[in-house]
C-alpha cells in the first residue's frame, strides 16, 4: 500500500518534498485551505511568515507574494 507523503516545503529550495513542485503546490494549497477554512486571516498570517523566510532563501523574491499569498485571499 502506498504511503502518503505530505506536501510540505523542503528548505532552502522551497520545493515540495512530495511532488517537487514550487511550494505551496496545488495539494498543499488544498490542504491549507481545508485546515484554515474557518480562519482565512490565520492562513494569510501563516503564509506571510513563510514568505518572509522564503525571501531569505530564494533569489527571485519579487514573485513570492503571488506564489505564497495571492491564491489564499478571499474571493
Amino acid at each position: 500500500m502506498p504511503r502518503y507523503r505530505p506536501h510540505v516545503a523542503a528548505r532552502p529550495s522551497w520545493r515540495c518534498r512530495a511532488c517537487g513542485a514550487a511550494w505551496p503546490c496545488s495539494p498543499a494549497r488544498l490542504a491549507l485551505l481545508g485546515e484554515y477554512r474557518e480562519n482565512r486571516t490565520g492562513l494569510l498570517v501563516y503564509l506571510a511568515t513563510l514568505l518572509d523566510e522564503a525571501a531569505g532563501d530564494l533569489p527571485d523574491s519579487d514573485r513570492l507574494t503571488d506564489r505564497f499569498l495571492s491564491w489564499a485571499r478571499a474571493r
